[in-house]
């Protein structure tokens, strides 16, 4: 197949080394030196793009493929809140994107198993829910797009909480946003900012008597690519909005 990539980073080049490996090769290669280059003709022949960039790239980057008719593969997260209903316009009118937040096997694994989890814990009230979440020092969101989709998972199975919050943001320079979490129906998330760190993400229930601590860390950004390739492999042969749950089944 023929992939394009848009963005490249650790992640890019990653998915690069990964996609050739697997057969594949690279058509075309979009960064911040040739944004232009998504309307050429060498993009054009692309069966799937994939994009890792930022929140604030994401959205027109995925407009632009879709403009030129390529499937898109996203791993960016941050931008859904304001735009994914455009987006799912245009998926209606026949475009396609596969969108997640974090495209590793052992995360999706860890999404069936946090979810699974809080449908036990739904009948033992007794237990509070907290979350925090570690990633390196250049993330820019917070939380990240894998602790928000944990929480939402939560939120959905536990009838004692209604929504999740930012409690506190510890930065990069030392210094801690915080903003109180204190109506019991909120699911408080913790992000720190720390080093090289890929990710973890780990989900704590706790009462008067002990803890329960689910946990899953990366040991390195290798796994997020071979699932971005695994997951553009799916997407040409594929339509409409997707995401992990459609690939990995448990």
């Amino acid at each position: 197949m023929k992939f394009s990539l848009i963005g490249y980073g650790k992640m890019g080049h990653m998915i690069e080394q990964i996609a050739l490996q697997r057969g594949h090769t690279i058509a075309c290669i979009i960064d911040i030196d040739n944004p232009d280059d998504i309307h050429s003709a060498a993009f054009r022949e692309s069966d799937v793009a994939i994009e890792f960039t930022t929140p604030q790239a994401a959205y027109s980057n995925i407009c632009a493929a879709f403009s030129e008719g390529v499937k898109v593969v996203s791993g960016s997260t941050g931008w859904r809140k304001d735009h994914m209903d455009d987006i799912l316009r245009l998926i209606g009118e026949g475009h396609t994107l596969f969108w997640a937040s974090n495209f590793s096997l052992g995360v999706a694994i860890f999404q069936a198993v946090n979810k699974k989890l809080a449908q036990i814990m739904n009948s033992f009230a007794d237990y509070d829910v907290r979350m925090e979440e570690t990633h390196h020092i250049h993330k820019l969101d917070a939380p990240s797009g894998t602790a928000i989709t944990l929480a939402e998972d939560i939120v959905g199975e536990l009838d004692r909480k209604s929504q999740w919050m930012l409690r506190d943001s510890h930065k990069s320079d030392g210094t801690v946003e915080h903003h109180e979490a204190t109506d019991p129906k909120v699911l408080a998330i913790d992000a720190f900012r720390q080093g090289e760190i890929p990710g973890t993400h780990s989900v704590v229930y706790e009462s008067a008597a002990d803890e329960i601590v689910l946990t899953h860390s990366a040991h390195n950004r290798q796994g997020f690519a071979l699932g971005a390739v695994l997951a553009a492999e799916f997407t040409a042969t594929h339509q409409g909005l997707l995401t992990t749950s459609d690939l990995f089944s448990f």
